[in-house]
């Protein structure tokens, strides 16, 4: 008698997705956030975003603003909403892109919204907290910029994305626009603009400044598009030994974010390292898949060459979990 081998059927069981690494892009998972802003607070970084609430067919949704952090880059706390666009009575809506900086002992959150019927169009508004969790509170009552002091502008939301900084003298400075770039020294209040509105527009300038400053040179980093080339934004640069200029073009610092037109930088040093966070469209919760007004934060090792020029950066899946680049 002969026996053959028969053939056994097994019972095959999908794999289980793998659950990314703590750190990984997106770093936040449970919710749409985009326009992200650092803080480095000793030894605990803060991130500020708006929140993507759009439903299908619509473009923008944002009503709030949110804080998380974290000690070591790779887990982050959520604070919860800290501030809503309501609480600013004499707006419409929008939450659109925020910063928080400490000042006086206080932190002081500027951020775009859309003002009231009394002065139509965008403005930026600022807000005031004693703690970095919040909650905020509108600290001027009126808009800190509203579209009426910017008359040269081409349109009525060019009075967006506030980046804020405070030079090694005390002074602060804020930075906006949409198209056109716009930068004024803050009172010592920090709820008045003190002197001159300047334009200092660079090359393919679309929106989202961020100032930052590394030796003596000073960065302005912004969502760029050169209209000519590509349909994405991307973020560029340029450098300048004072804030008021002449700023020189130093290009372009990365690609367009997965999936997303818009992108938006914000940068900031931690622990001896030098982070680069952006927003893309890669994320996917549940059945909602990411658009145009449902993007999510990412972030990316940062460096310079011997020049201190940023080193171009590539964005990725791992983030931060590789390890940063030699130097």
């Amino acid at each position: 008698m002969r026996w053959f081998a028969l053939p056994v059927l097994l019972a095959v069981t999908p794999l289980a997705a793998e659950e990314p690494a703590p750190g990984a892009n997106p770093i936040i998972r449970d919710r749409f956030t985009a326009d992200p802003a650092p803080l480095a607070l000793g030894d605990r970084l803060w991130l500020y975003t708006g929140h993507d609430e759009a439903g299908e067919g619509e473009m923008f949704n944002m009503k709030e603003w949110l804080a998380y952090s974290t000690t070591d880059m790779k887990t982050w706390r959520f604070h919860g909403p800290i501030m809503q666009v309501a609480d600013f009575k004499w707006t419409q809506k929008d939450a659109w892109a925020a910063q928080v900086i400490e000042k006086y002992g206080k932190y002081w959150l500027y951020a775009a919204v859309e003002h009231d019927a009394t002065k139509p169009g965008k403005a930026i508004a600022v807000a005031v907290s004693d703690r970095p969790e919040g909650p905020f509170t509108d600290a001027k009552g009126s808009a800190l910029v509203s579209n009426d002091m910017t008359p040269k502008g081409t349109h009525s939301w060019e009075d967006i994305d506030p980046t804020v900084f405070t030079d090694d003298d005390g002074t602060t400075w804020i930075a906006w626009g949409n198209r056109q770039c716009y930068i004024a020294k803050l009172g010592k209040d920090m709820v008045s603009i003190d002197g001159p509105i300047r334009e200092i527009t660079p090359p393919h300038f679309e929106e989202g400044p961020w100032l930052h400053k590394r030796g003596g040179l000073y960065y302005l980093t912004y969502a760029s598009l050169d209209r000519s080339d590509h349909t994405d934004e991307r973020v560029s640069y340029a450098t300048a030994t004072a804030l008021d200029g002449p700023w020189i073009y130093r290009g372009e610092l990365t690609g367009s974010g997965e999936g997303s037109f818009t992108i938006h930088p914000g940068i900031a040093q931690f622990k001896g390292q030098w982070y680069l966070f952006l927003h893309n469209a890669a994320l996917t919760i549940g059945t909602q898949k990411g658009a145009l007004g449902r993007r999510a934060v990412t972030v990316e090792h940062l460096a310079y060459d011997a020049d201190g020029l940023m080193r171009r950066v590539t964005q990725t899946a791992a983030g931060v979990t590789a390890p940063p680049p030699a130097p």
